[in-house]
Parts: structure tokens; sequence; C-alpha cells
């Protein structure tokens, strides 16, 4: 298994371009740093779109962080040029008709969280391994898989925050106020998750890992901000954030538990643990408040609802899937 090197943490918020690994993300990459946005950009209008391919969910990636923290050396205006949107508009048509393809359709969004809150007794997963035997430096690798989400966790879904109206609103953004630490800096999530990178003795940089995992990963990032991008995909976000809050908590106690076997640092514990208290009360917030009433007031989005949580673990399965085949080969998911 490859071994992580220790990073000192950087203080920058901004983070540097990822290194493209394919024709497309070397196009868009080689646009960025060419400067200010030309009126036609030279960029790729590619035919065969692979969206398993890392290449691809790169390209996406560095198109949608354009919308959060941008890269430095990168002109801000890169943000909403015409090309480079059309480009991954191509790109992400080309996701979201595999992911739809490989996403059974359904109807009843109460059914669909009731069932996600049936807690299992048992699993083959990255967090029932990890609980029960996976190694230090295994959890180590699976805190850099996490880290391309938690560094920003709770942005992604914030998209939608306008997007909603009445009740659904401000119970959504209720929530959200706890992601983002109740009103305390040093509370937000993200902050307790670049904590325990530190005291995991790893680098707690933005995108400090990002051309270290594979398209696995970087697909179950992009998903939330395609779903967050898209007013017409409001429904999905909903739908991915309810499920993302309400299947948290069991699995965070797992995480927990694994911590605590491994006699891991407590900055390492302590962020599962706050999701495992935060998550069991916004499960709650988000069935009824959120998705209660926006169903009340858009019952036409029911089936986005149910698409947002049926993806949501179609995406995390492809990447348990890949540690765990990883793993049990006596490999580095990281490879």
């Amino acid at each position: 298994m490859t071994a992580l090197l220790s990073v000192t943490p950087s203080a920058a918020r901004t983070p540097v371009l990822p290194t493209p690994c394919g024709p497309i993300s070397e196009a868009v990459v080689r646009c960025l740093t060419a400067g200010e946005p030309v009126a036609a950009a030279p960029l790729p209008t590619p035919v065969d779109v692979d969206p398993t391919s890392r290449d691809v969910q790169l390209a996406l990636l560095i198109a949608y962080e354009l919308h959060y923290r941008g890269f430095v050396g990168v002109a801000d205006a890169w943000e909403w040029n015409p090309d480079l949107l059309r480009l991954r508009a191509t790109l992400e048509s080309a996701f979201l008709e595999y992911v739809r393809a490989h996403v059974e359709p359904g109807h009843d969004a109460t059914a669909e969280m009731n069932a996600l809150s049936v807690e299992a007794t048992s699993g083959t997963g990255p967090s029932w391994f990890l609980r029960d035997e996976g190694s230090w430096e295994q959890m180590r690798e699976y805190f850099v898989h996490r880290s391309v989400y938690h560094l920003k966790e709770a942005d992604p879904h914030a998209w939608a925050i306008p997007r909603l109206t009445g009740q659904a609103k401000a119970s959504y953004v209720a929530v959200e106020f706890d992601e983002y630490g109740g009103g305390n800096g040093a509370r937000v999530h993200q902050n307790l998750w670049a904590e325990s990178m530190v005291a995991a003795d790893l680098d707690s940089t933005y995108l400090g890992y990002v051309d270290r995992v594979p398209a696995q990963t970087l697909a179950w990032v992009n998903l939330m901000s395609l779903f967050g991008l898209h007013r017409g995909l409001r429904g999905a976000t909903v739908g991915h954030f309810a499920a993302t809050e309400i299947t948290s908590s069991p699995g965070s106690q797992r995480y927990v538990d694994g911590l605590r076997r491994l006699q891991a640092p407590a900055a390492c514990i302590a962020f599962y643990a706050e999701h495992v208290e935060a998550d069991a009360v916004h499960e709650q917030v988000l069935r009824h408040d959120v998705v209660g009433n926006l169903l009340r007031d858009e019952p036409e989005l029911e089936a986005d609802v149910v698409f947002g949580m049926r993806a949501l673990d179609f995406v995390e399965n492809e990447l348990a899937d890949h540690v765990m085949s990883r793993w049990s080969a006596g490999r580095s998911s990281l490879d």
C-alpha cells in the first residue's frame, strides 16, 4: 500500500490548479493559465465523453471550482466564460445521463426516506471495514478521499437556498447554519475536518489531495456541484442533502468506533462524533420541514427528490467498491 507522506498544512485559501490527466482536463488547464479569457477560448468539443474517466471528472471539478474558491493565477472572469460553460455542459450531460442510467426512478420520497432510516446491522463498505479491522494507514487514506468534499462541506448544498421558499427555505438554512458552526467560525465543519487532517498528520490544504484521488472520488463530489448549480435540479439537491443527513449518523458512529479502536487523535474522533449527534437532528428537520414542505408546494419535484437520494447512493457505492476492491487486493485505493 502506498505510504501517505505528511505535508505541512498550507494557510492558503485559494488552491492551485490540479495536474491534468488527459486531453480534456489538459485543454481546460491550458486555457485557464493563458490569462484573461478571450471571446473564443480554444477549448475542445468532445464527441465521445466517458463520464467514468478521471480526465472528464477532473475537468468538471476544475470548472466547478471556479464557482467556489477559484485557483491561484486564474482570472475570476473565467467563471462565466461561455466557451468553458459550453464544454462543461457537454461533460455534465454525459455524467448526468450516466447516473440516470444506473439509478432506478422513484416517486415516493417518504418511502425512500423511511428506507434510508432503517439502520443496517452489517455491511461491506469502508465504514464497516474501518470500524472492525482497518489499519490506521487505511483510515488516513480514506481521510484523503473524504477531504475533497469535507474541506468544503455544506457549500455545494448551499446553492439550493435561494431556490427554495417559505418553511422549506427556513428549515434548510437552519441545517446549513449548524454545518457552518452555528455562527462560530471555529465550529464550522470544514474547519473541524481540517483539524482532523492535521491531527492525522495529513495535508489540510483545500484540494490538497485532488491529484491523488481516483475518478470515483471526483464523481462523488462533482455530483453535488452538478445538482447545486442547476436550478432545474433543486429537487435533486434537496434529496441528496436529505439522504446525506439521514445516513450520516450511523456511518459516523462506525467511524467513531473504528477511530477509538485505533486510538486515533481526539480531533479525528471529534469530527465524526459531532456528526453522530448533529445529523440525527438534521434528519428530522430535512424529512419533515424541508422535503415535506417542498413537496407540498411543488409536488412535481418528488421524482427529482428521490433521484437525488438514489444518485447519492450510486456514487457512494461506486467509490466504496473502488476502495474495498483495492484494499482486498492489498493495494492502495489511491493508485
